[in-house]
């Protein structure tokens, strides 16, 4: 199954089972290409928030005009922070973005639950390996991709590459077959 990807410069079109790396200097135009990519040729999808609350994550669909009945969050900052949290059917919680176990887990029940074009979006890689090591952030990656090819999903995976050094940006760029990177001025490269 191929879903569209409604990212400037981007394929056209990538196959379920994909991951797309954004690389991205700071996170000003990141909000635009996300909700692009979650509102484009999509039954349902799933916001890993690390960066963000839900309450956050809920705002900024509104903001893009993106259809939130087809949309589950998964908040893991406002347990660590304290901040209230009204769980739903659409709304879940992890402890902390350093809870990497539970973040492929709760992902996997989500792509187990639902049918049709899953799409799923990880704001951001950067939190992960903030809280719980560069090693852990990628061993959560892969693990996140291998169930995207499981479940013939796709998945939009934000990394600062201004906050890591070239090692590690390269480490997880090996990931992907699909990287694209956001300059400061707003425009998007494909890297081949």
């Amino acid at each position: 199954m191929d879903y569209a990807l409604a990212i400037e410069n981007g394929p056209d079109s990538i196959p379920g089972g994909t991951g797309v790396l954004l690389l991205h200097p700071s996170i000003g135009e990141t909000d635009r290409i996300d909700t692009d990519f979650l509102k484009t040729d999509t039954d349902h999808f799933l916001v890993i928030s690390t960066r963000t609350t839900a309450r956050e994550v809920e705002q900024k669909l509104e903001h893009y005009d993106v259809d939130e009945s087809n949309a589950e969050i998964l908040d893991a900052l406002s347990v660590e922070r304290g901040y209230s949290r009204r769980s739903s059917d659409r709304v879940h919680y992890v402890s902390t973005p350093e809870d990497l176990d539970g973040i492929v887990e709760q992902t996997r029940e989500f792509l187990e639950s639902h049918e049709g074009k899953l799409r799923i979006s990880v704001d951001s890689v950067t939190e992960m390996a903030y809280y719980a090591g560069v090693d852990g952030a990628h061993d959560a990656t892969g693990r996140l991709l291998e169930l995207l090819e499981e479940y013939d999903a796709v998945g939009l995976f934000h990394l600062s590459n201004e906050v890591h050094d070239d090692e590690t940006v390269d480490r997880f760029r090996d990931l992907f077959n699909t990287v694209l990177e956001l300059d400061g001025d707003g425009g998007i490269r494909r890297e081949e």
